[in-house]
This record gives structure tokens, sequence and C-alpha cells, in this order.
């Protein structure tokens, strides 16, 4: 494989149609963007697995948000890591790059060796999308449960949307012979077209852990025999296919659902990026009183604030702070 096509499908989002089946998906591919979030961190090994997994997942869900709206997804929890953050910002027009950032807050004293979901304990898993000023934004909750953030995220699509969803992700870092490396992750995202469903609707418990709603609790008839079908063909998918970059996803698709008509539209570009300025840190401190500002000024006398997301540091003078600033 050349360069040239390596970097076409690198840091992009492609979304596709199966026309036989009614179902539609995304197929992602992050490198830049990944290596982008990670690298503004030290992240154990097992925290570092639970971002790449959420920012795979913000890009599939992501791409279907409007022009200049944000989606976000947040993970929070008692365990040794407390929260995950990711925040998908759509294009301002059509043609441009969206933008992702994340970060996590863990504690290093109780990340262990175990498998990463089990560093996660006693919390939820959160989609919210803001569609801009003068709006609500919308907020949907469910349970940490299945094993993984994109069983989280398949049981919050069952749950709060009603739509039968399926992740396949992959991810990981290559080493490299110096011991330096870079991420790269690959993912898979179907989904039925929307429509009523008379099971969600009756109230009934689901067939997953604790009585959440599946995909397959969500299906029925004909709808059911195209879901079965299409899954059998995501099972048979080899987790070095989804990361590339060898095998570009329009050829994935090929591959895995030439039966079932796919129809690829055009890829969003993704990159990593952050909407952190001066501007914004001085309008977050404006609920601050001169005497809160003082509390928080160094032995240098000055006010400080690090962006968790990309790392930027900021240094402000705490007289021109604060809703008792001096103009």
């Amino acid at each position: 494989m050349t360069i040239g096509s390596k970097l076409a499908w690198d840091d992009t989002v492609l979304p596709f149609q199966l026309d036989l089946s009614d179902i539609r998906g995304r197929v992602a591919r992050l490198d830049g963007v990944l290596n982008g979030i990670l690298s503004q961190h030290d992240y154990p090994a097992p925290v570092e697995a639970l971002v790449a997994e959420m920012a795979l997942l913000t890009a599939l869900i992501g791409q279907t948000v409007k022009l200049r709206w944000k989606l976000s997804l947040q993970v929070q929890t008692r365990g040794a890591l407390r929260m995950i953050a990711t925040d998908y910002f759509a294009p301002e027009k059509e043609g441009e790059p969206a933008r992702i950032r994340a970060y996590a807050s863990y504690d290093p004293e109780k990340v262990s060796d175990a498998p990463a979901f089990e560093q996660l304990e006693d919390g939820y898993f959160a989609i919210l999308i803001d569609q801009g000023k003068g709006t609500t934004p919308y907020q949907g909750i469910t349970p940490l449960a299945g094993g993984s953030l994109a069983a989280c995220a398949e049981a919050y699509f069952a749950q709060s949307e009603q739509l039968p969803t399926r992740f396949a992700l992959n991810y990981g870092r290559a080493l490299q012979a110096d011991g330096s490396g870079e991420w790269r992750a690959g993912g898979m995202m179907i989904q039925t077209m929307p429509k009523a469903s008379p099971f969600a609707q009756s109230g009934e418990g689901g067939s997953g852990e604790n009585g959440l709603l599946r995909a397959e609790d969500l299906v029925d008839g004909d709808e059911e025999e195209n879901w079965r079908r299409v899954n059998f063909h995501v099972d048979t998918v080899d987790e070095l296919e989804l990361i590339g970059p060898d095998l570009p996803p329009t050829d994935l698709l090929v591959r895995l659902f030439h039966e079932e008509q796919p129809r690829v539209f055009d890829a969003q570009p993704v990159r990593f990026g952050c909407t952190c300025s001066e501007d914004r840190v001085r309008q977050s401190l404006s609920i601050y009183s001169a005497n809160d500002i003082e509390k928080m000024t160094t032995e240098d006398g000055i006010v400080t604030a690090d962006c968790q997301f990309c790392g930027a540091h900021y240094e402000l003078d705490p007289e021109s702070v604060g809703f008792e600033a001096k103009k």
C-alpha cells in the first residue's frame, strides 16, 4: 500500500448503508487523532486503553451530529478510573474536519494490572448532545455493564434510542525497536434504521445484564433475520482489518457485505483539537470574587490554569480576572 493511500483513510469516518438489509453504519480509522490525545498524558496502560476505546466510540457516534453541534461521551465511576470525558466538535462548514479531544482522571494508587474495564466500578456511561446557544443539551445515561465501553454504548442505544446497535473495535500501540510507539485504532458501527419497537415500548425488562435491553430484544421478523445475518458477517472481521492501513474501509465493506448491497457516502475527516483559550479561562473565573481569586494566586503572584484535554498552560494577572477585576 502506498503512503498516499494510507493517508487517505487515516483519521476518517466513512458512513455507509446496506440497502438490502436496511442497516446503516460507519467505519472509523484513527491514528494522528489518538496519538494527539494520548501524548498529552502519561497514562497507565489500562487507562490508555479505555481512553482509546472512548475516542473511537466518540468518532463513530459523533459523525451523525449536525454542523456546529457538540457530542460528548462521559464515564463516571468510583473505581480506579474516576472519569473519562470526550468531545466531538462537528465541522463549522461542510467539508471541514471534525475535532475530537479526550482525557481521563484516575487514582494512580488504585490502578492495577487487571483488565481495563475492571478499573471501572459503580458508575455510568453517558452521551450528551449540545445543539448550541438557546437550546437545552440532551443527556442519556446507562449503567456500566457488559464488560466493555462498546457494550455500554450498545446498551445506551437500546435503552434510550431503541435502536439495535453493534460496535466492533480494535486499538493498540505499535512498538518500534527503540521502544517508541504510535497508536492506531479502527472500528465499525452498525445500526438498524429507526423504527418503533413494540418490545421496548412495553416496558418489559431486557435480556442483557441487570435486565438491560439488548439489540436482539428490539428486532423481530425480517428485521431480526437481517440483523442476525449482518452481525454474522461482522463477526468474521479480523482485528487488523479494522485498524488498517493495508485494507481500505471501502474494500473491507465489500469483503464483509458484498451481498448486502453496500453504499458509501462522503468520508468525514477528524482531527485532534481543543477549544480552550485564554478568553474561556477568564470566563470560567468570572464567577469568583477578588477574595476567591486571591486564594488561587500562586507565590509568584499569578493565577494559573491548565487544560486537561490539550495540556495548554495559562498564566493570568489576578487583578484582571473575576467579577471584581480591575479594568
